[in-house]
């Protein structure tokens, strides 16, 4: 006792040894490493899940071609449609901002780590493997960035401390740091049948090589390489790991619907599930029995699915996709002139367009059973017609606040569209009609010819596939079709229709709060903001 007296009283024992994120200590081993990449996929769910601002879904929907704010809007979306008001103290162009930059420091720490020469526990291809997979995040925030910012600040290093003289630098400088990333990520990601495995099976929520060259292929398109971007896309579809859905399985095969919309179902929606398409599945747990199972509360389901139970004699149900509250609406193109024939994408099982007395309740006998009419501002966000790839009841949670369904962030069906995309500007219309033939084969869907082959067909066709799925203003922005495809298709809301839409808008503007602080080198503004 004695001794231990006099040894604490030394200085040396109440010396500190911080282990903290930004503490090289801390990545020394596999299991950190590990741990830190996991990190990576619960702060990119954090991109998608936003609660405080119940509207951050929409941001990305209203104000283009396929979509419009409702009298439900929670007000983060009303810049993206009244474009007047989209100015540098915006919130989603600085949550935009915060959650990509939070990543790509996570991502600096994992790369600065695993490339510091003292760290000897994982073997050459370990370490290839961490990097692959930390670069893949870091390219995909950048690419984000890029897309909607244009030139950024390039942070290759982590910071552990404040930085206040950060400057732009040239999109194509940017450019060129996604696609070395990407390009490390696609030689050193393992295949999807060769991720790592847990009790439960293979982990197809990780990281693979597919997922890499998807994105870099959308890259490619955006910085003007379509014969590269061709190259990624076929080698994905050429791989033989993916095939489009074309007969029902899964949970719900007793239940009426069809394939497609089987696709989107609760429980269907991963690999392991049978879900073949997917590449990419950003994996949720319901938080009822998976503790930390989701961050925040994502709000998907309550933007896009109507708040149909406001009409009296209706009742949520499971049929019906859970608790929606119509925060935003398909736009009048997207309802009564996106699809023809009998495409399946179009079919009652995928977009919702009627709607029936489900109340058992006597006091609602007279109608039980019997079809909501179309009366009034009802159609506008209590029964719009609207897409049901994010209904799910959970009966842990009947008023519906969090949505607990994956984010199926790339599938093969994309894939066609990415390299049809490639195809119409490689030159290449006829392989381009026979790529997106597949495509409406599968949607059972009128074949194309190549004349109908450019960008415009195939920013439909997206729409056709992956309405509710794919960030439509950052496809639009990407493409830098923005603002004429949103007023030639959606300027007619009589609700919230698109004003102030410019040129400008094909960027966001940079946040004030980044260039106040900025306070050593000058952070430069987008034009116009």
């Amino acid at each position: 006792m004695l001794i231990f007296a006099f040894s604490s009283c030394k200085k040396s024992y109440l010396d500190e040894k911080p282990y903290s994120s930004y503490t090289p200590l801390t990545l020394t081993d596999s299991l950190g490493f590990e741990a830190s990449l996991i990190g990576l996929y619960n702060h990119v769910s954090t991109i998608f899940s936003w609660s405080d601002r119940q509207g951050w879904p929409s941001v990305w929907q209203v104000g283009t071609d396929v979509a419009n704010a409702t009298a439900n809007q929670e007000g983060v979306e009303i810049p993206y449609y009244n474009y007047a008001t989209l100015t540098s103290t915006d919130a989603g162009a600085g949550r935009t901002w915060n959650r990509n930059y939070i990543l790509i420091n996570l991502t600096n720490t994992i790369v600065d780590g695993i490339e510091n020469p003292d760290v000897n526990t994982l073997s050459p291809i370990g370490k290839s493997l961490v990097s692959a997979e930390a670069k893949f995040f870091r390219a995909y925030a950048y690419n984000n960035l890029a897309t909607c910012f244009g030139g950024v600040p390039l942070i290759v290093h982590a910071l552990s401390g404040p930085k206040t003289d950060f400057v732009r630098a040239p999109i194509a400088e940017v450019n060129d740091f996604i696609v070395n990333d990407l390009i490390y990520a696609a030689e050193n990601l393992p295949d999807i049948e060769a991720v790592k495995t847990n009790t439960k099976g293979k982990m197809y929520g990780r990281a693979n090589k597919f997922m890499a060259m998807q994105l870099l292929a959308e890259v490619y398109l955006r910085i003007g390489k379509p014969d590269l971007a061709e190259i990624q896309a076929q080698a994905i579809i050429s791989s033989g790991r993916f095939s489009l859905i074309k007969s029902r399985y899964g949970i719900k095969t007793s239940q009426p619907g069809d394939y497609y919309s089987d696709m989107f179902q609760y429980g269907n929606e991963r690999r392991s599930q049978g879900n073949t398409e997917a590449i990419w599945v950003l994996e949720q747990e319901n938080p009822s029995s998976v503790v930390g199972g989701i961050t925040d509360n994502p709000q998907q389901r309550r933007v896009w699915g109507p708040a149909y139970y406001n009409i009296t004699g209706m009742l949520p149900a499971d049929s019906l996709g859970g608790r929606g509250i119509g925060r935003l609406r398909l736009s009048n193109w997207v309802i009564y002139g996106l699809y023809k024939g009998n495409d399946i994408r179009n079919s009652q099982y995928n977009i919702r367009r009627r709607y029936y007395y489900n109340n058992p309740d006597p006091a609602y006998a007279n109608l039980y059973g019997k079809q909501v009419p179309f009366t009034g501002p009802d159609t506008l966000y209590n029964i719009c017609p609207s897409t049901t790839k994010w209904g799910a009841f959970d009966p842990n949670d009947t008023f519906g606040y969090a949505m607990i369904k994956d984010f199926m962030l790339m599938r093969l069906g994309e894939t066609y569209l990415l390299l049809a995309e490639a195809q119409v500007k490689n030159g290449k219309p006829g392989a381009a009609a026979e790529t997106i033939n597949i495509l409406r084969d599968r949607a059972q869907a009128a074949h194309v010819s190549a004349a109908d082959m450019d960008l415009n067909f195939i920013l439909d066709e997206r729409a056709r596939e992956l309405i509710g799925e794919e960030n439509r203003r950052m496809t639009l922005m990407r493409t830098g079709t923005l603002v004429e495809r949103a007023l030639r298709l959606n300027s007619n809301d009589p609700a919230k229709p698109i004003t102030g839409l410019t040129q400008k808008n094909l960027l966001l503007p940079i946040p004030l709060t980044e260039i106040n602080l900025n306070k050593d080198a000058i952070l430069e503004q987008n034009p116009g903001y």
